[in-house]
């Protein structure tokens, strides 16, 4: 044990003497939370509108006034060509394109019945559908002031929304109610998430980053010939990154909650007893890595490609529900997922320890897994 402490007085002297490493510790995620919690949305702020009006009524004026009253969409510009509209969007100057066709308040005078096109920009598919998504509450809360209902249809070149008539037609009112988040907001979600990235990256990039680079100055074969066994080195090493690690996520939970505002219903204390299990494998990875790697630029390499997939297939940015059937078993073997989804849980749910233990056992098997595989690696290649 005194060996254990002289090493972990040393790695914490050595961290602590290091600028650059206390500032990736502990100013770099901070800013990160901050960019990346307001980047990563899905959420349209607003859209560039390309109006075709070839009514000019006093209808058609209030359809291009209520998407722009909505603040969702702003007219850029404006046409009687349909090929200048689509010229415009080519050149990524519009993202919306509507065409409203002639006779479009005859057509709600008389019949009861008017469309209008909305052609997107669906390079980008989930913003395309959430800007349909949009203009269709917009124009159905624009249909009922005309005494009309909105049925959108989707076309190959956009979405057609039609005005049919209302008379003698049973209406059904849906009243809505969103749980755990009731305002929407997209941070909620997003925060939680991306804490687990940067405390991962901390866990896994610092240990590998750290053994490799005594590997390259020659200390770790010295220390590899002293009486300091190889259990208490590996500790020394593990031991103050896992207990940074907690300190930055401490720090990003505060950011959170008094910056963005995001809940915290649950236990904090089941927050970092959860974190505190899930940075095992988090460092034995890194652990790992270093194994592999012989120089700190092929432990960064070899770390941000495992990143990358940790984080494509983690439910970040996109639901794992939503991927095939293989790639969801994949996921499955991502801790990041797991402990995504435990964090989300007990922020805006308040999910207790019943609730998360299913996400606490695959992470604990997942961490004694890892770094006994490390561990093993590790004193191969020692050895």
């Amino acid at each position: 044990m005194s060996a254990l402490r002289f090493l972990l007085r040393k790695e914490f002297l050595q961290i602590f003497r290091d600028k650059v490493i206390i500032r990736m510790l502990f100013l770099m995620p901070l800013v990160q939370l901050l960019v990346l919690s307001n980047a990563a949305t899905f959420e349209v702020k607003a859209a560039r509108l390309y109006v075709v009006d070839h009514d000019h009524s006093a209808r058609s004026r209030g359809v291009v006034d209520r998407l722009a009253a909505s603040g969702r969409f702003i007219p850029t510009a404006a046409s009687q060509s349909l090929a200048q509209a689509d010229a415009a969007m080519l050149d990524r100057a519009t993202d919306v394109i509507l065409v409203i066709p002639a006779e479009f308040e005859r057509g709600l005078v008389r019949e009861r019945r008017a469309s209008v096109q909305l052609i997107l920009n669906a390079e980008d598919g989930a913003a395309a559908s959430v800007m349909q998504s949009y203009a269709g509450q917009i124009l159905s809360a624009y249909s009922r002031e005309l005494g009309a209902e909105v049925y959108p249809t989707l076309s190959a070149t956009g979405a057609r929304v039609e005005l049919p008539p209302q008379r003698g037609r049973p209406r059904i009112e849906v009243s809505r109610r969103g749980w755990y988040n009731a305002e929407l907001e997209y941070r909620d979600f997003m925060v939680p998430g991306i804490l687990v990235v940067l405390v991962t990256m901390i866990g896994t990039l610092l240990t590998a980053m750290n053994i490799v680079r005594e590997k390259e100055s020659g200390t770790l074969d010295q220390l590899n010939v002293t009486p300091v066994s190889r259990s208490a080195f590996i500790a020394a090493k593990l031991i103050p990154l896992w207990s940074l690690a907690l300190v930055v996520l401490a720090l990003g939970l505060a950011l959170a909650y008094f910056v963005f505002h995001v809940p915290i219903r649950g236990s904090l204390l089941l927050v970092f007893f959860a974190a505190a299990i899930y940075l095992v494998g988090a460092l034995g990875i890194g652990l790992w890595i270093s194994t592999v790697a012989e120089t700190q630029q092929q432990a960064m390499f070899v770390t941000f490609s495992i990143m990358m997939i940790y984080m494509l297939m983690s439910g970040l940015f996109t639901p794992v529900r939503g991927m095939p059937e293989w790639a969801q078993w994949i996921a499955q073997a991502s801790p990041v997922m797991h402990f995504a989804q435990l964090m989300r849980a007990v922020l805006l749910k308040g999910a207790g320890l019943t609730d998360v233990m299913r996400e606490l056992v695959i992470l604990s098997v997942m961490g004694i897994a890892v770094l006994t595989v490390a561990v093993r690696q590790y004193r191969k290649r020692a050895a």
